[in-house]
């Protein structure tokens, strides 16, 4: 018979218990950690409220945070007859402590426990690709700054249309990440709030004191109504699968560029040989891999919110089986881009960049503009000198040798970098990261 937390003392069907439990037991070594938190608060708070003695909490303390060592190893195992994490860690205080064992889950659900796991684990989660998002934007910003000055072809409708620059277009797609850290920051609010105590969704008659589980594990604040914190179960993967297919939105268009701009036809940058791969029959290809791949995979994230809504979009209040099924779509959105931005970063900081692209002749139509305001700055309304460049671009006279001169905020001449860094370190500063750290260090050395 398997361990199962409502096991009544009746066999199961083999086949129902294996389609019913799923992938859990290999996805709850995930939640694994994030468990023995959840419960170390938990009994810390049923001993304040006199539903476990000190003498029972200090003994399981000990226990759990020899657990917590083994899951922080990746060694913690669920047993194959243990239906998920919450019944192994259960099991396992059991055995070392028998009845003691027995009283952790007091005042408490299954539904109540996943919730606190899934938030305490999400949020590291959160914190740990925010880092890496900080990385990136730190490198797209220094090439920004190194490359200022070396002009490329802007392009509307894939046509050549107005000076830019590679310092424009690196800074682009870091200011781009601000925007994406934007809905991080949004995503971990709804993340970092308590949901443990109610239960099944809701509450109990045990005395429990929210306020001080809230505390213990360094939350924010609570999901105060029992039926409602329930309900975050779906919608807090689906706004965190939002903000994640935001950063994939940005990194795989910056990708896409990677490819287009690498390219024989375009040849603004080189990839480092080692950062491409060749061709079984043309001796000389060299493909770009590698943003094609982080293009996929950053498109595959982006469908994840969409499956997220599939999964619980018809669903009524109160819990249901159905939403076990979403941690197979979600898990997997975290290393994935954590990996994407990790090899994008490292892309970027091997490539070459070509510096004199603007040396074409084909690119010279890009400085129509720049001809028509040098017109309009001496005296000659604009749609004048529009009509007038149009004509020399006609009768193919268009010829510019003026100097560049863009000043406004975000232009070539005025990319506003220094602004946009400071927008992002208060972004980052209100996660909060450390309050989180300091409360779960300070559960681990209770």
């Amino acid at each position: 018979m398997a361990n199962k937390l409502w096991d009544k003392g009746y066999d199961e069907d083999a086949r129902i218990d294996a389609f019913t439990v799923g992938h859990d037991r290999e996805l709850d070594l995930e939640l694994a950690p994030f468990d023995i938190l959840g419960t170390m608060a938990h009994i810390t708070m049923l001993e304040s409220v006199g539903l476990l003695s000190k003498a029972d909490l200090d003994r399981l303390l000990l226990e759990l945070r020899s657990l917590y060592s083994l899951a922080s190893e990746g060694k913690f195992e669920i047993e194959p007859d243990v239906e998920d994490v919450h019944s192994q860690v259960e099991l396992l205080l059991t055995r070392a402590l028998g009845d003691i064992g027995k009283k952790v889950h007091t005042g408490r659900s299954r539904n109540d426990q996943v919730l606190v796991d899934l938030k305490l684990f999400t949020r590291a989660r959160i914190e740990k690709t925010v880092l890496k998002v900080e990385s990136l934007f730190k490198t797209l910003q220094e090439a920004s700054e190194k490359y200022k000055d070396v002009l490329i072809p802007g392009y509307t409708h894939l046509q050549v249309a107005m000076p830019s620059s590679f310092g424009l277009w690196f800074g682009a797609y870091a200011e781009s990440l601000t925007g994406d850290m934007t809905m991080l920051k949004a995503a971990w609010d709804i993340v970092n709030r308590n949901p443990l105590g109610s239960a099944a969704g809701y509450g109990s008659s045990a005395p429990l004191d929210r306020t001080m589980t809230t505390k213990l594990l360094g939350f924010d604040d609570l999901d105060y109504n029992s039926i409602y914190a329930q309900m975050t179960r779906g919608k807090m993967e689906r706004a965190v699968a939002f903000a994640y297919s935001s950063v994939a939105e940005t990194v795989g268009r910056l990708a896409f560029d990677g490819c287009l701009y690498s390219s024989q036809n375009f040849g603004f940058i080189k990839l480092p040989d080692a950062l491409t791969t060749g061709s079984s029959i043309m001796p000389h290809k060299k493909n770009p891999d590698v943003f094609e791949l982080v293009r996929a995979h950053c498109n595959k994230i982006q469908g994840a919110p969409v499956t997220i809504r599939m999964i619980t979009g018809n669903l009524p209040s109160g819990y249901f089986r159905d939403m076990q099924i979403l941690k197979e779509v979600f898990f997997p959105i975290f290393d994935e881009m954590d990996d994407c931005l990790d090899i994008v970063e490292y892309a970027i900081q091997g490539m070459e960049v070509r510096k004199d692209v603007m040396s074409d002749p084909k690119y010279s139509l890009a400085f129509t503009v720049e001809k028509v305001n040098d017109l309009v700055s001496e005296g000659v309304p604009f749609r004048d000198a529009y009509r007038k460049v149009a004509a020399s671009v006609a009768d193919g006279s268009f010829e510019y040798s003026g100097k560049l001169s863009h000043t406004h905020e975000g232009s070539i001449g005025n990319l506003c970098n220094d602004k946009i860094a400071a927008r992002m370190e208060k972004l980052i500063s209100g996660f909060g990261f450390d309050k989180v750290d300091t409360a779960i260090k300070a559960l681990l050395s209770f």
